[in-house]
């Protein structure tokens, strides 16, 4: 036999065929990078899917379904304008308790302190002393930076926050980051008009609390990289605009003519929220 019939031919390997082509044993095999990046592209998002759809629903289960029935020792009350029955409610939380003074803040600039009188013409006596308008504040961040303000310049160390129950959680992270030596006391406001035990049910609710919460994400967001809302460029980006308006002109300024009008057709205590600016 000769001796070129023992050596392997080429595509063979001794004691082994190989087929025409063929990687040969020991070459890495060559990744398609598109496919593995895109792979790793949609595990990501699945995870961060499932993150947030967790997170919903901690946020869902956090909202209070019942108003307290306690009424905690403060030295003022805050109320945040922009929702159904808050200011109502403030005013009656104000006159059963010992707090020294109210803020509503975010009020519409056209409304002034016989608006409120008007509406509530038992509290008249503490109205005309101990409650304060904000006409500053455009959206939660400016109520936060509003609020702080007003409790700097009473002294107060601690506050009650009156604001919708789905509303709260983000309320109470705004105040917290610009007060964070003052204790705060939640209480929430709970409208029929919002069920949110029953969420799913209806598409309205649904919308509210899922456009909230991502508010509540974004604020989140921001109040951890950020030192102070009022010097934050964040705020004004998240916000679309400064959160407090340079124009804090005093509501009886604004009355005029237009007050003696509405005198004549007396606005019932339900509509309270005509006085929000949002």
């Amino acid at each position: 036999m000769s001796v070129l019939g023992t050596i392997p031919l080429r595509g063979q390997t001794a004691g082994k065929n190989t087929a025409p082509g063929a990687v040969a044993s020991g070459m890495p095999e060559r990744r398609n990078w598109p496919v593995v990046i895109f792979r790793g592209v949609l595990a990501a998002a699945g995870l961060a899917a499932i993150a947030c759809t967790v997170g919903f629903l901690l946020f869902l289960q956090s909202l209070a379904r019942d108003e307290p029935t306690g009424m905690a020792a403060v030295r003022g009350i805050a109320v945040v304008t922009g929702g159904a029955q808050r200011i109502g409610d403030a005013m009656k939380l104000f006159g059963n308790s010992r707090s020294e003074r109210l803020l509503i803040s975010g009020v519409n600039e056209k409304t002034g302190r016989d608006e409120i009188l008007r509406l509530n013409p038992v509290k008249a006596d503490r109205i005309g002393c101990c409650v304060d308008l904000d006409h500053r504040a455009r959206n939660t961040i400016g109520n936060a930076i509003e609020t702080r303000r007003w409790q700097r310049r009473h002294g107060f160390d601690s506050i009650m926050v009156v604001t919708s129950n789905y509303h709260m959680p983000r309320t109470l992270l705004e105040f917290r980051h610009a007060m964070p030596g003052v204790k705060l006391v939640a209480r929430p406001v709970v409208s029929e008009t919002v069920d949110v035990a029953n969420w799913w049910r209806d598409f309205g609710t649904f919308r509210l609390v899922s456009a909230e919460y991502v508010k509540y994400l974004a604020a989140l967001a921001r109040t951890q990289i950020e030192s102070d809302p009022e010097t934050s460029r964040l705020s004004i980006i998240t916000g679309g605009r400064k959160p407090v308006s340079p124009k804090g002109q005093d509501a009886s300024q604004h009355k005029g003519h237009q007050q003696k009008a509405k005198a004549q057709h007396p606005v019932e205590a339900d509509k309270l929220t005509m006085l929000a600016g949002r």
